[in-house]
């Protein structure tokens, strides 16, 4: 076989990619032009951080089950009446959806694979606008409620609702987990003790029943069925559209009935059948993944630090 074949057909992906590349990297990291500076910053440091390669944490947060995992996250943290208060009362998420997107993940990121005072001074740095995040909510039992982001309530459900929806999502999208989903639970409670929750869950029974536990504070109606529809269509380049659609309705049919009761959403079916959603969903995740490499710059970025440091 000729080798140029091969580099051709290279290049001739390459160039296929790229326009999504740069639509990705946009809307994931605000640029598409070059890495984010607090990207390239996660190779300085002078500890190992938190969580190293081979952990349960760097495996989930490696893979592109993360991306439907954001999905699922803010549409379980849309149940609780005190969280979805804060979010629709003093966020720009309606206007500025990517940049709320893009801070996320750079304190998921900086926690996942920074050294331990990256990690911590993120974590403080959120906590901190976290405080002035204040005001009432009429909670599911009708009583109004005083509240501000950083209760240790509020905090709990946060933590909560992610750690299930980036175990799901990577159990149902991602590879092996070093260890098995208690490994994750029990090595990602450090990222909810960083965010003032005392006493997260350490394994995926605990999480579960912790979950159970939230059910009576949970609820439904118009400020949930907003979020539902604005996650539903939401303001993204309109290449990525069709298969950001593939991933919603394959996250509606990960979701528990509780919630999707809640939700007002129903598994994605073609009269009786259901439809092949989770399928679909990992071809697009697939295509993703060949677009923006097997090793995102925050992971690269460790592994320099680490190899500095003579840990790698």
């Amino acid at each position: 076989m000729d080798p140029t074949d091969d580099r051709g057909r290279e290049e001739r992906d390459v160039g296929l990619m790229a326009p999504l590349q740069d639509r990705l990297r946009t809307t994931f990291a605000g640029q598409a032009d070059r890495v984010p500076e607090w990207e390239l910053a996660l190779a300085d440091g002078e500890d190992a951080g938190h969580f190293r390669p081979g952990s349960a944490v760097w495996a989930v947060h490696g893979s592109m089950a993360t991306i439907p995992a954001g999905v699922r996250a803010l549409l379980t943290q849309a149940l609780h009446p005190g969280a979805l208060a804060g979010v629709v009362e003093h966020s720009d998420y309606r206007s500025d959806p990517l940049g709320r997107l893009a801070g996320t993940i750079r304190w998921i990121f900086t926690v996942t694979y920074g050294d331990t005072t990256a990690a911590h001074r993120a974590s403080a740095h959120v906590r901190r606008i976290h405080d002035s995040v204040r005001g009432a909510y009429t909670g599911a039992d009708g009583v109004r409620h005083p509240y501000c982001a950083n209760d240790p309530d509020l905090a709990e459900w946060v933590h909560l609702a992610f750690t299930d929806a980036f175990l799901r999502s990577h159990q149902r999208w991602g590879g092996p987990i070093p260890g098995g989903p208690d490994a994750y639970v029990r090595e990602w409670a450090v990222a909810g003790r960083l965010m003032g929750v005392e006493r997260p869950p350490r394994s995926e029974a605990e999480l579960d029943a912790r979950l159970r536990s939230f059910g009576p504070r949970l609820a439904g109606g118009p400020r949930v069925d907003d979020v539902v529809a604005f996650l539903r269509r939401p303001p993204l380049d309109p290449v990525l559209l069709p298969g950001y659609r593939a991933l919603f309705a394959a996250v509606v049919d990960s979701l528990p009935e509780d919630r999707l009761g809640l939700l007002r959403l129903e598994r994605p079916r073609l009269g009786p059948v259901p439809l092949p959603v989770r399928g679909a969903a990992g071809l697009t995740l697939a295509v993703v993944g060949r677009a923006l490499g097997e090793t995102g710059p925050s992971e690269a970025a460790a592994r320099r630090r680490l190899a500095r440091l003579g840990l790698l």
